[in-house]
């Protein structure tokens, strides 16, 4: 039975659980010193450091955590899809005379799901979130019972009611406007483009569960926005990017702080040209070639293109790499996450507005309304 709730937030900011580099445990811990929820993302980490990174985390903190896990696939892309995918990229590679190995096709496996299952069952964050689908309700109620805040990404009201009747005792609502990928549970179908105000009207008729609202968010007038419209918190991710504990690689810090800044354009893409999955992104050489090759492919497509992906950070080029960002890019800044937090620190809750955040929630399971 977990004992804590986003209520009891002193600042109602979760940082968002950006894997690939830029969550890391000095800017987690940061953020929940500073009053809001600090997270650390285990999608394309090892078991064994996600492990390292949570301790690492409670030796420089002793404020609450939150860990992101990566659900594998329910929809396996076609395999002739991906190679023809493979096939175009390759073929665009070599007329551009473009750095970076495109590597055969192959099983990428499930990201180490159940051995980071076991991760968080033996560290017991005080919250543990899932991303691109659902773990089944025995998982769930297992975390419950050591304690654990269980949490899910949703995209639409269908997948929220799917969530709550699974045991999750909390929706983070994640609107078209959020940067990096879609956490929708069908990868294969279309992105739907229901801005985070509207997506939590629709979470908060359809079932009692808090709700973290993400984004579009370039400061706190848009997050207090998100509040008013019936969250209990907002999740924050690209104005992260840019603080000085993320692990943002410096070509997109330096895109990201350009686009802010107005030396970049500052226009994104919702693509799965980089991963195979929907993914919003600043418009860039890359999405320009690939967007309309792009196909159903995650993770696979992941891992061809992380070679040209690589090479572009390695010679700082930011038209070939994922510049994942959010619609609220503008408020980016080069500060400390401290400070960033403290930007949010007037935020109010409405009175009457967000449910309550219940912490004996995961003890018995609700029904969503119908």
């Amino acid at each position: 039975m977990s004992t804590f709730s986003v209520e009891s937030l002193s600042v109602p900011v979760v940082q968002a659980p950006m894997a690939g580099g830029p969550s890391t445990p000095a800017l987690a811990a940061a953020v929940s010193d500073a009053g809001g929820l600090g997270s650390l993302a285990a999608g394309y980490r090892s078991a064994e450091a996600l492990s390292r990174d949570i301790e690492e985390f409670r030796a420089l903190s002793s404020g609450p955590l939150s860990v992101n896990i990566f659900v594998p696939e329910a929809q396996t892309p076609s395999p002739a899809d991906v190679e023809a995918y493979r096939t175009g990229l390759r073929s665009w590679t070599l007329d551009e005379d473009i750095r970076g190995e495109v590597p055969p096709v192959s099983d990428s496996g499930d990201d180490m799901y159940r051995e980071k299952l076991a991760v968080v069952m033996d560290h017991r964050p005080d919250v543990v979130t899932f991303t691109f689908g659902l773990p089944d309700v025995l998982t769930i109620e297992r975390l419950h019972e050591v304690g654990v805040l269980v949490g899910a990404t949703v995209t639409t009201v269908r997948e929220g009611r799917e969530a709550h009747a699974n045991g999750a005792g909390i929706l983070i609502a994640q609107g078209i406007g959020a940067g990096g990928h879609r956490g929708q549970f069908d990868q294969s179908a279309d992105p739907e483009s229901v801005s985070a105000s509207s997506l939590l009207g629709g979470l908060s008729d359809a079932t009692s569960l808090p709700l973290i609202g993400a984004g579009g968010i370039d400061g706190p007038q848009t997050a207090q926005q998100l509040l008013n419209a019936g969250a209990a918190a907002v999740q924050v991710g690209t104005l992260f990017l840019t603080t000085d504990e993320a692990g943002t690689k410096p070509t997109h810090r330096q895109a990201l702080l350009d686009a802010a800044a107005g030396k970049r354009s500052s226009e994104t893409i919702v693509t799965r040209a980089f991963t195979g999955r929907p993914a919003r992104a600043l418009v860039n050489r890359f999405t320009h070639a690939m967007d309309d090759m792009a196909v159903v492919g995650y993770p696979q497509v992941h891992f061809l293109t992380a070679g040209i992906r690589a090479a572009a950070a390695q010679t700082d080029d930011p038209e070939l790499l994922n510049l994942w960002s959010g619609t609220g890019v503008a408020g980016s800044r080069a500060e400390p996450a401290a400070s960033l937090v403290e930007r949010f620190a007037e935020l109010h809750r409405p009175e009457g507005g967000a449910p309550q955040a219940r912490s004996h929630i995961g003890a018995q399971r609700e029904e969503p309304t119908p």
